[in-house]
């Protein structure tokens, strides 16, 4: 199985929206990305609440069943439309893929 993570600290405001606003609609563009794209086992997202120096502002848990189902998805028209939107309102990110 092929673990991906993603973490993204956001921009205190963008698009005219403050940080908050702009973090529920990744969520909610994310979570959308499920049913939409064949090669996605599973998908979890959440928006931090420990709000420590430390934290991201918001975490991607996704699993495929090979590198390239992830490669797939990566590219898949659908996550290409979420990724321009998280492009303009996202100030830094992290990624780890794994496989166990």
């Amino acid at each position: 199985m092929i673990h991906h993570i993603v973490f993204w600290k956001l921009k205190p405001s963008a698009l005219d929206r403050k940080a908050e606003e702009n973090g529920k609609e990744v969520k909610r563009l994310l979570r959308a990305l499920q049913p939409l794209v064949p090669t996605l086992r599973s998908l979890s997202v959440g928006l931090d609440f420990n709000r420590s120096d430390a934290a991201y502002d918001i975490a991607l848990y996704t699993t495929f069943d090979s590198q390239e189902d992830l490669q797939a998805y990566q590219v898949h028209p659908e996550h290409q439309k979420v990724v321009s939107f998280v492009s303009t309102v996202v100030a830094s990110r992290a990624v780890v893929d794994f496989e166990d």
